[in-house]
């Protein structure tokens, strides 16, 4: 009787799983249709979240894919569109809770200065807007605030966390090496408090944000830098604040915003997400994919990742590179790279596929928010890389992070007993510190790693390793340093790479642009029936919990081994 319950109750998940998939599949067939784009539109960006690099998830549920980011490449492609687009009006701005960086962030502010000269109006509306939404915002032609609404615009900060108390209440120790003064990544398990270099470089990366903030603002709301200055210092402000400071332009709810444009347009005007627009603008123009390189480096074949922002695992990235250069439609490839690192030999055999792209296809490097230690090396191909001012560039250095859980054991009460044959064979041992040989047996890898590091960055940007050396030590540059230090070539973003790919591609310089993001985005049907349940429930949690708690350590990190790895999680806020 048992096995006859256990049977049918199998039977019925199976055919529970089965209707859910066929009826996905059936959903995603019929809402193929591209959607219908009226006249007299205004297109609605309500920007929020991380604003992806790569494809997300297509879930063919109306609700859940209203409320899906589309990837930046695309918000690029549909803005240039909607240029030329007569059935497009106007845009109204609506960022809310933004926690992208401040690379993307510069992308999509000149995305919208070069839409505006299309002589089609701009304007924002601001809902508990902070300084990323606002820098954002300082574009438009028009700002507006409801009466009772604060704007959260009050300076810049950076925080940075240190485990060691916590680890030496556990019993937990953490044995770290590194090369280079700046490639502090360990620090976070060994020290209570910043390194001198640590904070030279976070005051660097500060001081350059908060000077491109208050540059940027005070073009847009023609002020001078010093009056920006000034009025951040008094912020935040309640919207009257705001609008007597010259911060915003007007006091009023959301249907004020649109029937202003309504008598700036002279049209009745209907609103379009950005959502549904990024799937109604036609695929046509000269293919370039953009092959997105996003999330901490990993080595790993499975394509079983839950949210694609986390990790750039090696074996799936491979075959992307491989599936590019074979294709004979793809005139050239823009490597989009936003990684802190991450696993060196990955970074080492990603690189490699590159270079045999590189070799058949034309390739532009186009940093987006961070590009440091192996998202930095993957780009050493020598082709030429474009990065924003804001982006954290270089950290070239390498550590090894190996932790001894020997005291934890002891306050458990629980007991390893070993039995080894060669000399080394507990050097990765959680039960036992690193031993002199050890420590001097990783040293040397992690030496050997670093000379080749620098070696190889020296050859792809045309220097000598003695002129490479000052550069590295694992120190975290701003694009701004990056550019005037010679480790990348131009400033600019996804407008600058297009134009040098079609002139080495030999396109014209006019002609239109299909540009085709890869990995190319996957169906909740196919994320269902490529990945195990346990994979999938184990990265959602992890993304849940970063969420929650943003400053823990890199994925890569808290794996350990030989790393290239950025030395800490830069946010600014």
């Amino acid at each position: 009787m048992g096995k006859f319950l256990l049977g049918v109750l199998v039977g019925v998940v199976v055919v529970v799983l089965g209707g859910l998939i066929i009826g996905l599949a059936l959903v995603k067939i019929f809402s193929n249709k591209s959607p219908t784009i009226a006249g007299n539109s205004v297109l609605v960006l309500s920007l929020e979240g991380q604003l992806p690099e790569a494809a997300p998830v297509e879930i063919p549920i109306p609700y859940l894919q209203s409320h899906a980011m589309p990837a930046l490449g695309d918000v690029w492609t549909a803005l240039r569109a909607a240029a030329k687009d007569n059935r497009i009006k106007a845009i109204v701005l609506a960022p809310h809770g933004l926690g992208a960086g401040w690379g993307k962030l510069e992308e999509l502010h000149d995305e919208l200065l070069q839409f505006k000269k299309s002589g089609k109006p701009v304007y924002a509306y601001l809902q508990g807007a902070g300084s990323r939404e606002y820098y954002l915002a300082s574009v438009a032609d028009k700002i507006y605030m409801s009466p009772d609404d604060m704007l959260e615009v009050k300076g810049f900060r950076l925080e940075t966390m240190f485990l060691k108390n916590t680890l030496d209440k556990l019993g937990v120790t953490v044995q770290v090496d590194h090369i280079g003064r700046y490639k502090d990544a360990g620090d976070t398990f060994t020290r209570t408090g910043m390194t001198p270099e640590t904070r030279e470089v976070l005051n660097q990366v500060l001081d350059q944000v908060y000077g491109d903030f208050c540059t940027t603002v005070a073009l847009g709301r023609h002020k001078s830098g010093d009056d920006i200055r000034a009025l951040v210092d008094q912020g935040p402000f309640m919207a009257p604040q705001a609008k007597s400071g010259g911060l915003i332009d007007q006091l009023g709810y959301e249907d004020q915003v649109y029937a202003d444009l309504k008598k700036k347009t002279g049209s009745e005007l209907k609103k379009l997400d950005i959502r549904t627009y990024v799937r109604a603008v036609p695929a046509k123009g000269d293919h370039i994919a953009m092959i997105v390189g996003q999330g901490d480096i990993v080595r790993g074949d499975a394509d079983n990742s839950y949210d694609s922002t986390q990790l750039l695992t090696s074996g799936v990235i491979k075959r992307t590179i491989r599936q590019v250069r074979d294709d004979s439609n793809v005139k050239g490839v823009i490597l989009r790279v936003d990684s802190p690192g991450g696993d060196a030999v990955a970074s080492d055999e990603i690189l490699h596929e590159l270079k045999l792209l590189s070799d058949v296809k034309p390739l532009v490097i186009s940093f987006s928010d961070v590009a440091a230690s192996g998202g930095y090396f993957i780009s050493m191909t020598g082709d030429t890389i474009l990065s924003y001012p804001n982006t954290l560039t270089g950290s070239i250095g390498v550590l090894y992070v190996r932790p001894n859980f020997r005291g934890l054991y002891d306050k458990l009460g629980i007991e390893e007993d070993m039995i080894t044959r060669g000399k080394m064979a507990d050097i990765d041992s959680l039960y036992q510190p690193l031993s002199d040989a050890g420590r001097q047996k990783l040293h040397e890898a992690i030496q050997s790693t670093y000379q080749s590091f620098v070696g190889k960055v020296a050859a792809a940007r045309r220097k000598s390793y003695d002129q490479i050396d000052p550069l590295a030590q694992g120190r975290v540059w701003m694009g701004q340093q990056a550019r005037e230090n010679g480790l990348v070539d131009e400033l600019g973003g996804l407008d600058r790479a297009v134009a040098l790919i079609r002139q080495k591609a030999k396109l014209a310089a006019d002609g239109a642009t299909n540009l085709i993001i890869y990995p190319p985005k996957r169906s909740l049907l196919e994320l269902l029936t490529s990945s195990s349940p346990d994979s999938v429930a184990d990265a959602a949690a992890e993304n849940k919990i970063r969420k929650l708690l943003p400053m823990l350590p890199s994925s890569s990190l808290l794996r350990g081994g030989l790393l290239r790895t950025m030395p800490y999680r830069v946010v600014v806020q």
